[in-house]
């Protein structure tokens, strides 16, 4: 047995997998050391890996089965615990050496490898974010499959569980240990809390890891973008529209808060790193003859720089406070307004370099199945092992797919295989699976 012999299989690779040349990488947008298409391509001629991949395809209406189940389980956020129990169940019946749910949630299963402590981790998010109530019954027409929720990130769950399958049913060993997992907690105000509970919180080893989030089969994101999200509360007295008039109104200070933030923060986003803020929502008042006693919104911004990100938080932070501090100074009667400023979300960036083996593999895994990647930036799972220099990436499950996080939301089982061929080769080769001589 020998790891990755450097005989150079490209062609017959190629052949295998119905790809085409791989060559096209040095047109491309992104770099490929040569040793990784050898790698890759040997990986993929190997008997045991093409019969894997064989399964992919074999066993796809099992996956169809598993995406139309796991869909029509209601995941609102903060509220994952039945479809957990259900994922956990089906990880049982696939085969893990030892399976848990940890105490914020997040469903785990070990498959031991046959030579290293090392531990990669491939995973999707339970949650959606869809409240409680939310019909999540699939319904179809034509190829197209239409549910909240069938997307992001159910397809990625059971892609997570496809990898799983086709391993066991191949007998393929891996030398690095491998650990499946489903998170909650990815979406919105869950500010990540699965993923920071597993690399902050004593969760176990990993040391690189794999979300699996949405559909598609090109996109490779290794670099997450940092955010920040507030709950802004205002509050004073209230009072009567008529008769308390000249009291403090959270509702007019907010509007000139907002007001505020949108002109400084438009002056410092027009240049450098690319930096973004948004009201989100806003509410607050009891009727339309009232002062308000409250008033609020929910604010988020991103940049790709965390300088960046913390200029931005500093300005937004002045104007609510300006705001205020102006409306206090306007009142007629009554007691001052307040503010609270509440972080809901901290979600941090930072990026593996493009040159690191994992990135590297997924491109040549990607060019081996003939797929032109893309590598991107974007808001996931990821972001945490990536903020901790922990090789991790970011891909889709396969198929395409629009109006995700909308009611319409909606999938089409059309290469959908090859986003999970694509997985599988990428957990593969991170694993250091040994292949015949």
């Amino acid at each position: 047995m020998t790891v990755f012999g450097q005989t150079s299989l490209v062609v017959l690779a190629g052949a295998l997998l119905g790809a085409p040349s791989i060559g096209s990488a040095q047109e491309a947008d992104y770099q490929l050391e040569a040793g990784y298409q050898a790698e890759l391509a040997a990986l993929a001629a190997s008997p045991a890996v093409v019969r894997a991949l064989e399964l992919v395809d074999e066993r796809d209406a099992r996956v169809m089965s598993d995406l139309l189940q796991l869909t029509e389980i209601p995941a609102p956020p903060f509220k994952e615990e039945t479809r957990a129990l259900r994922f956990f169940e089906m990880l049982i019946d696939l085969g893990v050496d030892s399976a848990w749910i940890d105490e914020e949630g997040n469903v785990l299963g070990m498959r031991r490898g046959t030579g290293s402590d090392e531990v990669i981790a491939v995973s999707g998010h339970l949650d959606t974010v869809f409240p409680e109530g939310t019909d999540v019954t699939v319904r179809q027409r034509g190829d197209t499959l239409f549910a909240p929720g069938i997307v992001d990130d159910t397809r990625g769950l059971v892609a997570v569980l496809a990898l799983l399958r086709v391993l066991n049913e191949s007998d393929l060993r891996t030398s690095a240990n491998l650990l499946f997992i489903a998170t909650v907690g990815e979406e919105g105000l869950g500010d990540l809390r699965g993923m920071k509970y597993l690399f902050r919180d004593g969760g176990p080893r990993i040391d690189a890891f794999i979300s699996i989030d949405g559909a598609g089969h090109e996109s490779i994101t290794h670099k997450g973008l940092g955010s920040h999200r507030y709950r802004v509360t205002i509050r004073g007295p209230g009072g009567h529209s008529w008769g308390d008039f000249g009291a403090p109104n959270p509702a007019h200070a907010l509007g000139r808060a907002i007001d505020y933030l949108d002109l400084s923060a438009d002056a410092i986003t027009r240049s450098g790193p690319v930096t973004s803020y948004n009201v989100g929502r806003i509410g607050g008042g009891t009727s339309v003859n009232s002062i308000p006693f409250e008033a609020w919104m929910e604010v988020d911004m991103r940049s790709e720089s965390p300088e960046s990100l913390t200029r931005i938080d500093e300005v937004f932070q002045r104007a609510m406070t300006r705001a205020v501090i102006e409306a206090n100074a306007q009142r007629r009667e009554g007691d001052e307004l307040t503010l609270d400023m509440e972080l809901i979300g901290d979600r941090p960036s930072g990026e593996i370099v493009e040159s690191d083996p994992f990135v590297q593999r997924a491109i040549a895994a990607s060019l081996l199945l003939g797929i032109e990647p893309t590598l991107n930036r974007s808001s996931t799972d990821a972001n945490i092992p990536i903020s901790l220099g922990i090789p991790a990436i970011t891909i889709g499950g396969g198929g395409e797919a629009s109006a995700v996080h909308a009611p319409g939301e909606w999938f089409i089982n059309r290469n959908g295989t090859l986003g999970i061929k694509r997985a599988l080769l990428i957990v593969l080769a991170q694993a250091r699976t040994p292949i015949a001589s």
